[in-house]
């Protein structure tokens, strides 16, 4: 699961910009910018914090600083540790995020925070929040495909989960598929149908629109195939929708691997070439 890879790398080109941050924060709260940023490029990550802390401290209104430590807070953040200095690191770059949020009026910063946020959160397996977050990093720039990736990402994941525990509790093996036939199948499959049905239309709608506007995006394709794949398992009264939907997966299955293959020759065909001996 990689929703919002790119989170991190854009915020840290963030760090890299303040010349505008001197020109309008008191030189105190600059200098202490400056000072956390340095730390922070040079991985110092709790002395950068200390230092974003302290230009809050002298300007609360300085929203840099806010998003930066919300950064070099994220930089501390271990994803999938539940430990108490963990969870905490993790819900301090939130409350950052979320000031830079409500009070900035910088479309970038916003549209980092939401997604910043909604990253945690998804790590947090705090689906409902992630999903609220990346719907607004959706509304503040629709043309962005990762958060409509990533929304559809949370969709399979809280459909795949409770179907393989059916299953299990079934002792079904991976390659078949609920039965109609059988009275226990049935009963699972009808109530995973209506549990999950609106996920599974959100998560093809969202991975969709992740595609239009990256039409190259394997790893959306990749989720397409799994989500198709998720529908295919509840469709125990229409087997033949079963059928075209398990065809339409492989589709995307053929699609991902061709999207991977002309990336891969293409940076094959850019990089340099050895001379022959």
């Amino acid at each position: 699961m990689k929703p919002t890879s790119n989170l991190l790398a854009t915020l840290a080109i963030l760090l890299l910009s303040l010349a505008a941050a001197a020109q309008t924060y008191p030189a105190s709260s600059a200098s202490e910018l400056h000072l956390g940023v340095e730390a922070y490029k040079n991985s110092h990550y709790e002395e950068a914090t200390q230092h974003f802390e302290k230009a809050i401290e002298l300007d609360g209104s300085n929203l840099k600083a806010r998003l930066y430590l919300a950064t070099a807070y994220v930089a501390q953040y271990i994803p999938g540790v539940d430990s108490p200095d963990n969870l905490q690191a993790a819900e301090k770059a939130i409350e950052q995020y979320q000031q830079v949020l409500d009070a900035s009026e910088d479309r970038n910063s916003k549209i980092n925070s939401a997604k910043g946020i909604a990253y945690l959160y998804l790590n947090m397996k705090k689906f409902d929040d992630a999903k609220k977050y990346y719907q607004i990093a959706v509304d503040l720039d629709p043309d962005d495909p990762e958060p409509h990736y990533s929304i559809g990402v949370i969709d399979w994941t809280e459909c795949y989960q409770p179907r393989m525990e059916a299953r299990a509790k079934l002792d079904l093996r991976p390659e078949e598929h609920l039965n109609p036939q059988n009275e226990d199948q049935k009963k699972a499959c009808d109530e995973l149908r209506a549990k999950n049905k609106a996920a599974i239309e959100e998560g093809i709608a969202s991975l969709t629109k992740a595609i239009e506007l990256r039409p190259d995006y394997d790893d959306a394709m990749a989720y397409m195939n799994l989500m198709y794949r998720e529908k295919a398992d509840v469709e125990c009264n229409d087997l033949a929708a079963r059928a075209e939907d398990l065809k339409t997966a492989d589709q995307w299955v053929d699609k991902t691997l061709a999207v991977k293959k002309a990336k891969a020759e293409k940076q094959q065909s850019l990089s340099p070439q050895r001379d022959q001996p």
